[in-house]
């Protein structure tokens, strides 16, 4: 469990899977939080949490939240693959904005921003790769674009007096988890594997991925040298995605996907999901794209060499054991 910080801490998103980690984790130590979503959560509240509610592309309202704040947690984000690119360039990238300037503005000390290891996907096996791989020429998806423009605009406002560190989870599951295991779950009949099945990826546990954000405020203070600087994070042993897929359907009580479907196959079907939605101006998610294709069909795992030695990280959760306490969870909610 990460040490008090002992600071005013404001978290972006606390009632998300995310944020919500964050913030318990910081309560369990006595620090001073405050949460700032767009809902009202009951428990957060039941932890002592005061909570303000506004959206994150309110340039004021973020203002306000981020009044006598010393730390910000920025993990508000709009997640997805689908959708319109202006509503992810507002909430990712203005509300990224929003929330350096209200540090400038405020006087907060230091930033610890929630990036994706999609801002360096390029469609191909990336294996090992550490912080010095580059963005690609093109994306095939709004998220990861508008989380790469923001990752940008939070490296580049370090400062003397604004200290930032941003991370980069991968596939972040575990209980309570409101993303991926719903997924996985709401589309177990459907799935196929794209390509052999022999990709591998990183994935990390809830509860080590909010210790990491916490872990890097507090060497912020030991080493203000590594401000501005970006880290990966994961469980540090790679996992066959299918596996990993095949173990949280297990956990759910269901049966494990067998039946595949060539990656090439997969990718031109996105691709003409893609157009027919696109021209006919469908909002719902299609059933595969391009960038869904590349990332259930390619490995994407990552070095994490630098998170362990600049910020002290370790997954203090495995993933067996973080496989145990999720079908447990799974037994008593909504998703069983």
């Amino acid at each position: 469990m990460a040490t008090r910080i002992k600071e005013n801490i404001l978290v972006t998103g606390g009632g998300g899977f995310l944020g919500k980690a964050i913030v318990k984790q910081l309560v369990e130590t006595g620090e001073n939080v405050r949460s700032f979503s767009r809902s009202f959560y009951p428990e957060l509240e039941s932890m002592g949490v005061s909570q303000i509610q506004g959206d994150i592309s309110d340039k004021k309202a973020v203002e306000q939240a981020s009044r006598d704040i010393k730390i910000i947690f920025h993990v508000a984000a709009k997640p997805g693959i689908w959708g319109n690119y202006n509503d992810y360039y507002k909430t990712n990238v203005t509300g990224t904005e929003n929330v350096i300037s209200a540090c400038n503005k405020h006087n907060v000390e230091k930033l610890i921003y929630t990036g994706s290891p999609s801002v360096v996907f390029n469609g191909t096996d990336m294996e090992g790769v550490d912080e010095s791989a580059p963005y690609p020429e093109r994306f095939h998806a709004h998220y990861p674009k508008t989380k790469a423009i923001a990752e940008q605009l939070v490296v580049n406002a370090a400062t003397d007096t604004l200290r930032t560190i941003t991370l980069r989870p991968h596939l972040i599951w575990g209980p309570g988890d409101n993303h991926l295991v719903p997924r996985i779950i709401a589309k177990a009949e459907q799935l196929k594997i794209v390509g052999n099945g022999k990709n591998l990826v990183d994935t990390i546990y809830i509860d080590n991925a909010a210790n990491a954000h916490i872990l890097a405020a507090k060497k912020l203070d030991e080493n203000p040298d590594i401000s501005g600087n970006v880290y990966f994070i994961s469980q540090g042993e790679p996992v066959l995605l299918w596996d990993m897929i095949n173990a949280i359907l297990k956990a759910s009580g269901r049966d494990p996907v067998k039946k595949s479907i060539p990656k090439i196959a997969a990718w031109l079907i996105g691709a003409a999901c893609e157009f027919f939605y696109k021209i006919l101006n469908i909002n719902v998610e299609p059933p595969m794209t391009r960038f869904v294709a590349e990332e259930l069909s390619t490995s994407h795992w990552f070095d994490i060499s630098a998170a362990v030695r600049d910020l002290g990280y370790s997954p203090q959760v495995s993933t067996k054991e973080g496989l145990r306490r999720l079908e447990e969870w799974l037994k008593k909610s909504v998703y069983k």
